[in-house]
């Protein structure tokens, strides 16, 4: 793995600063994009914030009294949201209304933690379910879109975090936070889930979320230190990213695509932030080495 980042803190852009606006922008967690380009991130007290795309307002859409930690768009624009209060998924309808629950558990197993999500072109949403801290456990639930959900991998993880589909749609990748890596979950022919496989081992870095640019490159927002690194296809391990005083990244957690422009939560901070790549997966140096 080269951890020398390609790109340095200049490169870094604070989208939209929120410490003293109004609404505050509260130490975000999360980060998606909707079908219009509008920028979605939740607070540490549940909220749900609208950012308008060229960053000039804030609005706080809706609240749940928790934290908010993963967000993400169904295919039908509902918006779902993972909240560590209540230990449950949240929706918010697209047509309006206010936060309802969608799930709490399935199989008679309760959500523990749940922390990111993923939706599948079917509408399933695949949730991760961080268990505990430094206590490993399971796993990854399934639910369907009528909420009718399972336990859909068991694997005991040490703290499964951000999660995204493959662009092929046959596996669904998972940070495992403090197991310092990356791992693959095969989904079969009858959607059940295959074997686990590690993609990356990300030594000195706790990976928090994932993403998918255009060309099949995986990103990778890390807690500590404050980088983004990014997986190729073919497993090479590079630093994109990294702030060494995290300011303009601060712990950056779940990250998201819109277009070439790279965005970041920073849960360290008050802040959204953008990295424009020059081209559609940016084409970098060889790495030093080679993940399996």
């Amino acid at each position: 793995m080269d951890v020398a980042p390609v790109l340095g803190p200049e490169s870094i852009r604070v989208i939209f600063d929120g410490t003293l606006s109004e609404p505050r922008l509260d130490h975000p967690e999360c980060v998606a994009v909707d079908a219009d380009g509008v920028i979605w991130c939740g607070g540490e007290r549940g909220q749900v914030y609208r950012l308008a795309p060229d960053g000039s307002s804030l609005e706080e859409v809706a609240c749940s009294g928790g934290f908010t930690l993963g967000i993400a768009f169904a295919p039908n624009r509902d918006l779902f949201l993972c909240d560590l209060k209540t230990a449950s998924v949240l929706r918010l309808p697209a047509a309006g209304g206010r936060l309802e629950t969608f799930a709490e558990g399935a199989g008679g197993r309760r959500l523990r933690i749940p922390n990111a999500l993923a939706f599948d072109a079917n509408g399933r949403v695949y949730v991760s379910d961080s268990h505990g801290f430094k206590e490993p456990g399971p796993g990854i639930f399934r639910f369907e879109p009528d909420g009718e959900g399972e336990l859909w991998c068991g694997t005991a993880f040490n703290f499964a975090n951000g999660v995204a589909i493959a662009p092929d749609g046959r596996s669904l990748l998972v940070a495992e936070t403090f197991a310092n890596r990356v791992v693959r979950i095969a989904i079969r022919e009858d959607g059940s889930a295959g074997d686990t496989e590690v993609v990356a081992t990300l030594t000195g870095f706790l990976p928090d979320g994932l993403a998918f640019d255009a060309v099949g490159n995986l990103y990778v927002g890390c807690y500590e230190p404050s980088a983004i690194l990014r997986v190729g296809p073919d497993g090479a391990v590079r630093a994109l990213v990294a702030d060494p005083e995290a300011h303009a990244l601060c712990h950056p957690t779940n990250i998201a695509f819109r277009g070439r422009t790279l965005l970041a939560a920073n849960l360290g901070r008050w802040h959204v932030s953008a990295i424009e790549l020059d081209v559609e997966g940016l084409p970098l140096p060889p790495a030093s080495e080679t993940v399996a």
